[in-house]
């Protein structure tokens, strides 16, 4: 007997066509990138996400965008502890206004 459910990595694929239309829908080449590095975050996981075994192929896919995410925001915090400045481990931050402003329909 054949397969039920096809390879994970093809049926991600597949999903990942599905959102064609909502990346182009989006308003800036920035969202297209963020959306692009998101796709490739679940394309990175997709052996592990396989392993789930789960029809589902969306929930794989969030929890590899989600697993991307933690990653880079550890990477950030250990280059915050790492930065001169810091007093009794409190980074301190100097905030500057934004010298652009946003163009009609760009989010942040």
């Amino acid at each position: 007997m054949g397969k039920t459910v096809p390879a994970y990595r093809i049926a991600l694929e597949f999903e990942i066509d599905t959102w064609r239309g909502f990346r182009k829908a989006l308003a800036s080449d920035k969202d297209r990138e963020a959306f692009d590095e998101m796709m490739d975050m679940c394309r990175t996981f997709a052996s592990e996400s396989s392993n789930a075994t789960n029809p589902v192929i969306f929930e794989p896919m969030v929890m590899s965008i989600l697993l991307g995410q933690q990653k880079k925001l550890r990477r950030l915090e250990l280059k915050l502890q790492n930065l001169p400045g810091q007093e009794n481990g409190t980074l301190i931050l100097a905030v500057k206004k934004p010298t652009e402003e946003l163009q009609d329909g760009e989010r942040n």
